[in-house]
């Protein structure tokens, strides 16, 4: 007989199953690149767009958060991955709106710059697509 995929007393499943390794991964390389990109920019031009670059690196460690949280097994490791992707969707959408009615205070493009315009609109769609498997991999489905 198959076992219930909702209900009361259900275990969550891995959010690293399936799917998720996918999820894990464009995560990951998110973080890479937006820490990468974010070391550099600070590194090279820290004064030309500091707000800018130190958002892309607040930006890198998210992602990185948000990774771990995925990845790993446990509570803990969900309400990780809650709090990162849930931070994310609120940076993404305040940074976004920011620099579309305010670019004075953005020279540079930040990773959530017109809701990550520079990266394939990804950043907007990502956390979206984070809560959703965070949700239906929950406990209570």
């Amino acid at each position: 007989m198959a076992e219930p995929t909702r209900g009361p007393g259900r275990e969550p499943r891995a959010t690293s199953s399936g799917p998720g390794r996918v999820l894990i991964a464009v995560y990951a390389i998110f973080a890479l690149s937006a820490t990468a990109r974010a070391g550099v920019q600070i590194a090279a031009k820290f004064a030309e767009a500091p707000v800018a670059y130190l958002l892309s690196g607040l930006a890198g460690v998210v992602y990185i958060l948000a990774t771990i949280g995925l990845a790993g097994h446990g509570p803990g490791y969900r309400r990780l991955a809650w709090g990162a992707v849930l931070f994310e969707l609120v940076g993404v959408l305040v940074v976004g709106t920011l620099t579309v009615f305010d670019t004075g205070d953005f020279p540079d493009d930040t990773v959530w710059s017109v809701y990550g315009r520079g990266y394939g609109f990804i950043p907007l769609v990502l956390p979206f697509v984070g809560l959703w498997w965070l949700r239906r991999t929950s406990a209570r489905g």
